[in-house]
Order: structure tokens, then C-alpha cells, then sequence
């Protein structure tokens, strides 16, 4: 039986922050992220150029199907949460908490992933329907802050997110996150450019490692 959306998203315990990636170069970072462990893939929405954002996921969706598991980001309208769904998309995650965003991610059935930063917020999230609870930005609040939030919300699944590295992401899943976020330190733009997927490959492998 294959696994649940959500289900591979804890099982792995990463997501790979894909932003400014250009569309024709997006299949070969996503293979290479995936033969490092690393196949929940979230293209980020570039809001000044969404349809950028919904080329790469029809992309990645049409090459690689179910190898990767894809979401969007920086999701903040109703609207990107429809388009998002019909590229592929079958997680949509938000910087923010927005609860008409929520609830139209859950009324398609997909996996809402929203930001919070304060108790408050993260109360609010879940109330909203979120499934998990993005912390963001974690790297700069640590994971004593990640401890502290769930001492009294130990019910509500979050995720570190925002200057995550592979000498600490292993801290945020003891201080109680499910999973961690990674952008720049996983994904270069830089060695994507210059076509070095072999070390995009090798970065993947090492987050995983730790995060076992």
C-alpha cells in the first residue's frame, strides 16, 4: 500500500525549500535531491512571477511523478492553493497563517503546512485545520524556543524551518519538531547553475543521515 502524503513527510523528516530555481533545470535538482533521500520537494511561489513556480511543478509532477512528493510554498491566496493542487502540488505551505488558505488546502484534500512563529499563532493554525505547524524562523530562535512552544502544544506536530543546517537539524527533531525545512544550505542555486547535482546529491545524503 503506498504511503500517505503526510506519512512520507514524517517518515523522511525533510523538506527540501526549492526558491528561484529556473523551470528547465528544476527535473535535474529534484532527481538529484531524491537519490540523496530527499524526495518531498516544496517549489516555492515566486510572487512576482507565479507562473514561473507553476511551470516547475507541472514539471516535476510530469517527469517524475510519485518519486517525488510535491508541494508548493509561499502559498498566500486561495487562488495559488487551486493552482498549486491542479500542477501537483499535495502540500501547500505558507510563511504565515491565513485561514482562508487552510481551509481551502483541506477542502481539496491536500496537506496544509502553515508559518507561525508565537503559541498564539500555532494554537490558531491547528484550530484552522493546519496538519503540521511550520516554526519559522527556527534557526534564529533555536531549538529551546522549538521545546519551550511544545511543552504546552505537545499535541500539535510542528516543523523547523529557517537557517536549518546539517550540524543542527538533528536538534530540532529532539527539542520535538516532526520534520525540518531547508533552503539555501540544500538547495544552491549556485551548484545548480554550474550543474554540480553529484554535491546537491551528497548535501541530501548527509541531512538524512543525521535526521535518521
Amino acid at each position: 500500500m503506498a504511503k500517505s502524503v503526510l506519512e512520507r513527510i514524517y517518515e523522511e523528516k525533510i523538506i527540501a525549500i526549492v526558491r528561484g530555481i529556473p523551470s528547465d533545470q528544476i527535473v535535474d535538482l529534484a532527481r538529484a535531491l531524491a537519490e540523496g533521500g530527499v524526495s518531498c520537494i516544496e517549489v516555492t511561489f515566486d510572487q512576482t512571477s507565479p507562473e514561473d513556480t507553476l511551470a516547475s511543478l507541472r514539471a516535476i509532477k510530469s517527469e517524475l511523478g510519485d518519486v517525488i512528493c510535491l508541494g508548493a510554498g509561499t502559498v498566500m491566496t486561495v487562488e495559488q492553493v487551486e493552482r498549486a493542487a491542479q500542477a501537483g502540488a499535495e502540500y501547500m505551505i505558507s510563511p504565515n497563517v491565513d485561514e482562508a488558505v487552510i481551509r481551502a488546502t483541506k477542502a481539496l484534500g491536500k496537506i496544509s503546512i502553515p508559518g507561525a512563529m508565537t503559541p498564539t499563532e500555532t494554537a490558531f493554525a491547528y484550530q484552522c485545520g493546519a496538519d503540521i505547524v511550520k516554526l519559522f524562523p527556527a534557526g534564529l530562535l533555536g531549538p529551546a524556543y522549538v521545546k519551550a512552544v511544545k511543552a504546552p502544544l505537545k499535541h500539535i506536530p510542528v516543523s523547523a524551518v529557517g537557517n536549518i543546517t546539517v550540524d543542527n537539524c538533528a536538534e530540532f527533531i529532539q527539542a520535538g519538531a516532526v520534520g525540518v525545512g531547508v533552503g539555501g544550505s540544500l538547495v544552491s542555486a549556485l551548484l545548480v547553475k554550474e550543474g554540480h547535482f553529484d554535491k546537491i546529491t551528497a548535501t541530501a545524503r548527509a541531512y538524512r543521515e543525521k535526521l535518521k
